[in-house]
């Protein structure tokens, strides 16, 4: 079989195309291109199958690759024909077709079966091109200038068959000789005509007078009109959050069919959770926070119904249960403690009663069988963990470093520790099927799940223990200073050896999105500027401020002689304290400091050995309280002007953030400053860039083509340039939270919202805009007059009246989604509004740890029965085009 690829590509002189064809599990076969005219690239390939993958790559004269698609065409040939010349078009992946054929299109369409497209003998065209519709009355339809293409009239289009979802094809025979001209157009089935052409210019084709050869026309990019692309509403809730009035005191998989009714009954097609995997770690409230799962595969058990097991829990303890649930749903906050230490109760009464039952299980073994990759460590590491109290392998008696051989044993039968590994993987079989239900059941509403992707992994986690070549354990991810915290954050998560994660192609993040494909159709990727670089601490830190950006172009020694700075390591790379500073951070109780600080022979002071990082202190303090004066020595030990890294062999050094406000660049002479602070500027601000661009393509659209979901980044934060240059190319829908403008702006205006965005009113890092209200008087009054839009003076409470107007500002925006929490729905009643309003936030950044445990003040049941309430909101989605 013959086939002639044609491309339109401008190239450089020196540049050239190549044609990389991907054959099932065969080595990639590249063809180089020849450039005939008019900025057309033509190749010829013998070809055995009737499918094909490839894309095309622009290269130099070395055959580097300058750039490529991230996007692979696909086609079929139909058996009819021996020859085919295709005429392509590069492929980006931010055309529509490219990011809106997802999970969510999938569940709109959820009734879809394909057409078939009968190509005959006669035919001279297959027109083909990608256009994923969300209507499903309407349809694409082809015209053109010659007479078999209707010579304009739309009463005489061709009817295009959607093949695949989102693929439209129709064979037809163009007889005239002559320059083809043409486009597509929307048709809606239910009016029976054309509704609306495609944008810009005439596409066009040749004319096919080889009879043995058909012409295929793959075309990219329908030119839709914003209002006809894809948008939706959505609400934000944690699953611990819902309430429902038969529920144990948080929330569970299953009561998501409630949350999916009220979405469907308000028009609401996305349901946003936070992460939903197991933190336990010490059966604290500590493991209240869902971002430090210990595996980043096995869901946590708090979320399972007792009542949807496979089997009943034992007789005696029904009445012990139903008292027990009946305690816990009452309380207006979630008991972390009690609630997870009830349900292994009752887990492990209903394995032992039914053991034997459970293992004969064919579905649980295949279970097991499909599973074991993550399922086998995970359950090794629960039964550990629980028999040395702790989850940090470093200090447990036995199997401190993983041995796959000896971790295998545990699920043999003949061993002691089989039957709780067992009930750790039944648990998760069980989580997994009630799980599965409310998804499916949410998918046949209409409405699509979207998920939450942790930048980081927990340090005591299964991956940090099985994988620790993938991780750097010896440093600590974070966030540099913010609006949330002047320290910054310290996750203490390990950072990612993101070298060793490219040697096998990213496998390790192609796993973990395939198995969040089991259950959501799009996917927040937290922190995405981690793809970026990552604020990274040593251990012996313990504040965020002590980070810098890895990776990062660093400062060399080199580099201080050539700004003429007199660099010197005590000087700079020390904590500096003077007499003065001593007694600015300690007053009085200066002589209890000097239990940890020396005085040296200079009139200085330096941290003795014992004590001379944040994370001595911090270690010590512990065990040896000292009061008030233990936050300002940790802060104290901050007090450093450059941050030191070996790299190749060397030290290189890093600007402390905010480096001009530290007490130690005070004491720096004018000149000295000045120079400091260019070199910071262009440190922060100038030489980074291409750095990061490089190191998020190299891996984004690996992920990124290893999923069908759709892709949110949260890109809060100190947002470099190249960020939203990256977003924009792979087409990663940027999130806009009304309050955290990345522009040097009180506000961002959701009007100003492109498609690729989520725009929402706060988030469960925020304070509710309730809450907001009250925080700062004189921003309220701003935001009331500037971006309301409103007169006079701001009232002391945020009323219904005016969430209102905050959430149909959002709505009515040309954002792909707009999501808001679901206290913000509650909030434009002023029935159904939390009386307790400080009950309503979920996350407060600047305190760590956090307890995460905001529960809905109104159960599911009671809101799906606000029929006005619900109405209302139904009509404002409507009627903002978002349905």
């Amino acid at each position: 079989m013959k086939l002639y690829f044609n491309v339109g590509y401008s190239a450089k002189a020196g540049e050239k195309l190549l044609l990389v064809i991907d054959g099932e599990g065969a080595v990639l076969q590249s063809h180089i291109m020849f450039y005939a005219e008019n900025g057309l690239w033509k190749c010829e390939v013998d070809y055995f199958s009737k499918s094909i993958s490839y894309k095309y790559q622009l290269v130099d004269d070395r055959g580097n690759i300058l750039r490529e698609e991230f996007v692979s065409h696909h086609l079929n040939f139909p058996h009819n024909y021996k020859e085919f010349m295709i005429f392509d078009e590069w492929n980006n992946k931010n055309f529509p077709e490219n990011y809106l054929n997802n999970k969510i299109l999938y569940n709109k369409l959820n009734q879809f079966s394909p057409e078939k497209v009968s190509v005959l003998k006669k035919h001279t065209h297959l027109f083909r091109i990608e256009a994923p519709i969300y209507n499903p009355n309407w349809k694409i339809v082809v015209i053109g200038s010659t007479a078999s293409l209707g010579n304009w009239d739309y009463d005489k289009a061709i009817h295009l068959s959607q093949t695949e979802i989102g693929i439209w094809e129709a064979s037809v025979e163009i007889p005239e000789n002559e320059y083809i001209q043409f486009k597509y157009c929307l048709y809606d089935k239910e009016k029976g005509k054309v509704i609306d052409v495609e944008t810009g210019e005439n596409r066009f084709t040749v004319p096919n007078q080889m009879k043995d050869v058909l012409h295929v026309v793959s075309n990219h990019y329908f030119k839709f009109k914003l209002y006809q692309l894809y948008h939706d509403a959505g609400v934000a809730v944690p699953i611990f959050s819902l309430r429902t009035e038969d529920g144990f005191g948080v929330g569970e998989f299953s009561d998501m069919k409630k949350l999916a009714d009220w979405a469907q009954e308000t028009n609401l097609g996305i349901i946003q959770i936070l992460p939903i995997n197991d933190t336990t770690a010490n059966y604290s409230w500590t493991d209240s926070y869902p971002y430090a799962a210990v595996s980043i595969y096995a869901l946590h058990p708090k979320y399972i119904s007792l009542e949807n097991l496979d089997f009943e829990l034992p007789k005696d303890l029904v009445e012990e249960y139903k008292s027990e649930k009946a305690a816990l749903n009452v309380l207006e906050l979630i008991d972390y403690e009690k609630v997870i230490s009830s349900k292994w109760k009752y887990l492990k009464a209903v394995f032992n009663a039914s053991k034997d039952q459970i293992y004969k299980d064919r579905s649980f073994k295949k279970f097991i069988k499909d599973n074991e990759s993550w399922l086998i460590p995970y359950a090794a590491f629960c039964v550990l963990r629980d028999k040395y109290k702790t989850p940090n392998f470093n200090e447990w008696k036995t199997h401190k470093k993983y041995i796959a051989g000896k971790i295998s044993q545990f699920f043999t039968a003949k061993s002691k520790d089989y039957d709780a590994s067992m009930l750790h993987a039944w648990v998760q079989f069980q989580l997994h099927k009630q799980l599965k239900d409310a998804i499916d059941y949410t998918h046949s509403l209409g409405v699509s799940v979207k998920g939450d992707l942790p930048i980081g992994i927990y340090r005591h986690s299964v991956e940090a223990w099985t994988e620790p070549e993938l991780f750097g354990m010896d440093f600590q991810a974070g966030a540099p200073p913010d609006h949330f915290t002047e320290l910054g954050q310290n996750w203490e998560f390990p950072t990612y050896n993101w070298d060793a994660m490219k040697a096998d192609d990213f496998k390790w993040w192609k796993n973990r999105f395939k198995a969040l494909e089991q259950y959501f159709d799009a996917m927040r990727i937290d922190h995405i500027l981690g793809f970026f670089r990552i604020w990274r601490m040593p251990i012996s830190a313990t504040q965020g401020i002590l980070g810098y950006f890895y990776p990062a172009v660093p400062i060399t020694l080199e580099e201080f002689n050539a700004w003429h700075i007199p660099f010197n390591f005590d000087r700079y790379c020390k904590p500096f304290i003077n007499e003065q500073i001593l007694w600015n951070y300690f007053g009085e109780d200066k002589e209890k400091a000097l239990e940890f600080i020396d005085s040296n022979e200079d009139g200085m002071y330096s941290f003795k050995e014992e004590f001379n990082t944040q994370r001595k202190l911090s270690d010590f303090f512990k065990k040896n309280p000292r009061g008030t004066i233990e936050e300002q020595l940790i802060s104290l030990c901050a007090n450093v002007l450059f941050l030191i890294e070996e790299k190749d062999g060397q030290i290189v050094y890093h600007p402390r953030f905010n480096i001009y406000n530290t007490d130690s660049y005070k004491y720096l002479s004018d000149w000295e400053k000045k120079s400091i602070y260019d070199l910071y500027h262009d440190y922060f601000f100038r030489r980074q860039d291409y750095l990061w661009y490089q190191k998020a393509m190299e891996k984004l659209p690996v992920m990124l083509n290893a999923t069908k979901m759709l892709i949110c980044g949260e890109d809060l934060g100190m947002v470099p340039d190249c960020v939203p240059a990256v977003m924009d190319e792979l087409a990663i829908v940027a999130l806009k939270v009304q309050r955290m403008p990345s522009d040097d702006i009180p506000f961002y205006n959701p009007k100003n919202a492109g498609y690729l965005n989520v725009v929402t009113a706060s988030s469960h890092d925020s304070s509710t805009l309730r809450q907001w209200w009250k925080e700062d008087p004189a921003l309220t009054q701003k935001y009331f007059n500037q971006q309301l839009v409103q007169y006079g003076k701001s009232p002391e409470e945020m009323d219904s009246h005016i969430s209102g107007i905050i959430m149909k500002q959002h709505l009515y925006s040309d954002a792909m989604l707009a999501i808001f929490p679901i206290q913000e729905f509650l909030a434009t009643d002023e029935e159904l509004m939390n009386p307790e309003m400080d009950n309503e936030r979920i996350n407060d950044p600047s305190v760590f740890p956090h307890y995460w445990r905001y529960r809905m003040h109104l159960t599911l049941e009671k809101l799906k029965g606000q029929e006005d309430f619900n109405q209302k909101i139904a009509n404002w989605v409507k009627d903002s085009g978002r349905m």
